[in-house]
C-alpha cells in the first residue's frame, strides 16, 4: 500500500492539486459517480497509456518497471482477437507532469490511461483529460478521487477492513477495541472500520485514537488495556503497519497486560510485509487480509521466470489493470461504465470487480500467524457475491 494521504473532497481541491503540481500518495475516503461509456475502439486494438514515475526519485523506478513488466505479461495472455499496445509516458513523479503526459497520450490515440501511481497525481489527469471520457486507472488506493473518469486499482481500507470485521463478528471475536493514528490515515481506517462494523453487527466498543509518535504510542497503552477490560472487548484492532506503529503495539501491548489468547489482536495492514514482522511475538495469533496466496504465488512465479526476478509489492497492479482493459475490449468501448460492466476480473492476487463508484473490491484471504508463519484461516473467495454496486 502507497503510504501516505491526502484530502480531495471536492473539484476546487483536485484543481489546485493540478495547478500547484501537489504529488500526494494513497488513502481511502468516499466516491462518486462514474462516468458513461467511453468512446467505441477502432479495431481490436487497443491503446494503452501507462503514466509511471520511470525518473522519480526513492524507489519510484523500481515500482514503475515492475508496473510496466507484470502489465506487458498480462498483455502476452489476451485473446488472439485483440491486440493490447503499450506506451509509457514517464511522470517523473510529477502531478503536472502527469497532466501533461495523460494530455499527449491522448492527442496520440490512446483509448484508455494506467496511472498514474498516487492519488493527486491521478487526480490531475482525471482533470485534464476529463473532456476526452478516456478512463483513467489508477494504481492509487485513494478511493476519494474515484468517480467520473477516474477509478482506483490499490487495495483500500474499506475493502479491508469490510473483510476482516465481518470474518471477527461470525467468529465472534465483534466487540472490538479500535486503535488508530491521529492523523489523516489513520482517521480514514477509523471510517473504514466502522462503516464495516455497521455493515457486519460488530462492535466498536471504544475508539482510542494515539500521536503518531514513540511517545505518543507508549501513553496510549494503558488506555487500551483499560479500554478492553471495561468494554469487556474480545478483539483489538490496529490500523497501522509495519512502517508504523505496529512493532511497538506488538511488543507493549502483551507487556501491559492484554492477553492475547484471550482477546483477538487484528490489523487493517499486510503483517507478513516485511516478512521479518511475523517474529513478533506479540502478533503472533493474530489476524490480518492479504490477497489470495494461491493466484499470488502464481503471478509472482511466472513475473519472475520472465523478469529474471520478483515484482514490486505494488508490480501486480500493472497486471490486473491490463486483464481489465482486455476484458472491456470485447464490449466495443472502454469507458469506466464499461470497466464495471464485466463484473469479476481474474487477477494477479485472486478475484476483483470495479464498483459503481470507480472504487474496486477484491477478494481477500484472512491470514493468521502462526509460529511466526502465515496460516491462512479463511480462503480468499473465488466469486465475489451480491451485486457490485
Amino acid at each position: 500500500m502507497v503510504s501516505g494521504f491526502s484530502s480531495l473532497r471536492n473539484p476546487l481541491r483536485v484543481l489546485i492539486v493540478l495547478l500547484v503540481s501537489v504529488v500526494l500518495t494513497a488513502c481511502q475516503i468516499g466516491g462518486g459517480p462514474v462516468g458513461i461509456g467511453g468512446p467505441r475502439l477502432s479495431g481490436q486494438t487497443v491503446q494503452v497509456a501507462m503514466l509511471l514515475p520511470v525518473s522519480g526519485g526513492g524507489g519510484d523506478a523500481l515500482l514503475a518497471r515492475s508496473l510496466e513488466n507484470a502489465a506487458r505479461l498480462a498483455a502476452a495472455d489476451v485473446a488472439a482477437n485483440t491486440t493490447i499496445v503499450i506506451t509509457v509516458y514517464d511522470t517523473a513523479g510529477d502531478a503536472a507532469t502527469a497532466a501533461a503526459r495523460a494530455q499527449e497520450a491522448v492527442s496520440a490515440g490512446a483509448d484508455v490511461i494506467l496511472g498514474p501511481v498516487r492519488s493527486g497525481a491521478a487526480a490531475a489527469v482525471g482533470v485534464a483529460v476529463a473532456n476526452s471520457n478516456i478512463a483513467v486507472l489508477s494504481f492509487s488506493n485513494n478511493t476519494e478521487i474515484a468517480g467520473g473518469n477516474v477509478m482506483v486499482l490499490g487495495y483500500t481500507f474499506a475493502n479491508t477492513a469490510n473483510r476482516i470485521v465481518s470474518y471477527a463478528a461470525r467468529q465472534g471475536s465483534g466487540n472490538i477495541v479500535l486503535v488508530h493514528a491521529n492523523n489523516l490515515a489513520g482517521e480514514v481506517a477509523r471510517d473504514a472500520v466502522r462503516g464495516a462494523a455497521s455493515r457486519s453487527g460488530a462492535t466498536i466498543s471504544a475508539t482510542i485514537p494515539y500521536d503518531f509518535s514513540q511517545v505518543g504510542v507508549i501513553n496510549v497503552i494503558p488506555q487500551v488495556t483499560s479500554a478492553v477490560r471495561s468494554g469487556g472487548a474480545n478483539a483489538v484492532l490496529l490500523t497501522s503497519g509495519s512502517a508504523g506503529a505496529l512493532p511497538l503495539f506488538a511488543q507493549l501491548l502483551p507487556e501491559n497486560g492484554l492477553d492475547t489468547s484471550t482477546v483477538q489482536l487484528m490489523g487493517l495492514a499486510r503483517w507478513d510485509i516485511p516478512p521479518a514482522t511475523l517474529e513478533f511475538s506479540g502478533l503472533q495469533g493474530g489476524w490480518f487480509t492479504l490477497p489470495d496466496p494461491g493466484a499470488a504465488a502464481n503471478f509472482n512465479a511466472r513475473f519472475a521466470a520472465t523478469n529474471g526476478s520478483p515484482p514490486h509489492v505494488l508490480g501486480a497492479l500493472g497486471y490486473d489493470a491490463v486483464r481489465a482493459v482486455s476484458a472491456a475490449a470485447s464490449s466495443g468501448r472502454m469507458g469506466t461504465a464499461d470497466l464495471i460492466a464485466i463484473g469479476q476480473i481474474d487477477g494477479a492476487g485472486g478475484a476483483f470487480r470495479f464498483l459503481n463508484d470507480g472504487t474496486i473490491e477484491r477478494g481477500l484471504a484472512i491470514a493468521q500467524i502462526v509460529n511466526q508463519q502465515v496460516s491462512v484461516i479463511d480462503p480468499a473467495p473465488r466469486r465475489l457475491g451480491g451485486a457490485g454496486l
